[in-house]
């Protein structure tokens, strides 16, 4: 039995045509809106809602990080919202949750939603959550790999971004500079701005693990172009984002790591 409502953001939408910069990630103009850290709103009606156990705020399942009890007791992300068994959901940054685990406050909320005291709840769940959100943006990248929707190579990227058919540029966040420019204005002159954004958008995580996801060689700039693959993709990393900072989610991040050290020219072209 899962606890009944749920909330607070993982993320937040900019009003449509809100152009963002590469160092945050962002939706595309017109999508769903969801809950904000800095400005929460409703679920739509036709998704159910759950309340977050620590703020006692409400948003969809799509908004949320449920929690799971297993069956030794011991409490752990659930971030696809598949495990069986009992489980209470949470709406919180993982600062907010790192120290209501320290100090008990978890526990209590834990307790209540799980209906017993005789839980595990590890130290580092903060790490095992954000861990799991960034496993769960590199998969889905994984995916749409091999479901022919995603295409890499800086070259292959540039000429498809000029032609109007990337629905998301995505950049590794060691990208160079240089690469990162180029790739901006070959999408803004394929229409970038139609869709909302000004430029592409910059991943957490570095070159090396973007190819191991991908199984492709030297991935440091992505396009989608496909725009389910892409609305897919975006919620994905948004979540990830947003529990790392509630300020970041969608649109509103401080700067990815951007130390550009490998010539974006040598980056795989398959």
């Amino acid at each position: 039995m899962r606890n009944p409502r749920n909330d607070t953001a993982l993320a937040s939408t900019p009003a449509k045509g809100t152009h963002r910069s590469s160092t945050s990630v962002g939706p595309k103009a017109g999508a769903q809106p969801s809950t904000g850290a800095a400005g929460l709103r409703r679920a739509p009606e036709h998704k159910s809602e759950r309340t977050c156990i620590l703020s006692r705020r409400h948003g969809s399942r799509d908004e949320l990080i449920r929690l799971a009890l297993g069956p030794s007791g011991e409490v752990l992300p659930d971030v696809r919202a598949k495990a069986p068994g009992r489980g209470a959901w949470i709406g919180v940054p993982r600062a907010d949750l790192d120290a209501a685990n320290a100090k008990g406050k978890l526990k209590g909320a834990l307790a209540r939603a799980f209906k017993t005291g005789d839980l595990l709840i590890p130290a580092d769940l903060g790490e095992k959550t954000e861990a799991a959100l960034r496993q769960a943006a590199l998969d889905r990248l994984g995916m749409e790999a091999r479901s022919g929707n995603l295409i890499n190579g800086a070259d292959r990227v540039e000429q498809a971004a000029r032609s109007g058919k990337v629905r998301l540029l995505l950049h590794a966040a060691d990208a160079g500079d240089d690469g990162r420019r180029r790739l901006d204005q070959a999408w803004r002159v394929g229409g970038s701005a139609e869709l909302g954004y000004a430029s592409g958008l910059a991943i957490l995580t570095d070159r090396t693990i973007l190819s191991m996801a991908l199984g492709r060689e030297n991935v440091v700039h992505i396009a989608l172009t496909d725009a389910a693959a892409a609305a897919r993709v975006l919620h994905a990393l948004s979540r990830w984002r947003a529990f790392i900072d509630p300020e970041a989610g969608l649109g509103r991040g401080d700067a990815a790591p951007a130390a550009a050290s490998a010539d974006d020219t040598n980056e795989g072209t398959r």
